[in-house]
């Protein structure tokens, strides 16, 4: 198993400690991009499929919140990737 296979079976666990980083890996092997909008906000687009998932980065820490991997894991079904 891969190590993007390795992160895709992490995420979908819905480990307590996903961190920001490991978010933009994943997202990142699904082709998108990170855009930051203004503060905390940020949006990772994929524009080869012209699909955005917006949310806040998590602060002060580095690890997202439940709520956080509940929305991306629902976009990322609904782009059929997961």
């Amino acid at each position: 198993m891969g190590t993007k296979e390795k992160l895709i079976q992490r995420f979908k666990s819905k480990p307590k400690d996903f961190t920001f980083g490991e978010l933009q890996r994943l997202l990142q092997g699904f082709g998108y991009s990170e855009q930051q909008v203004s503060g905390s906000r940020v949006v990772f687009a994929n524009d080869t499929l012209n699909h955005k998932i917006k949310l806040h980065k998590p602060h002060p820490g580095n690890i997202l919140k439940r709520y956080q991997l509940d929305l991306i894991e629902m976009e990322l079904e609904k782009m059929e990737w997961l």
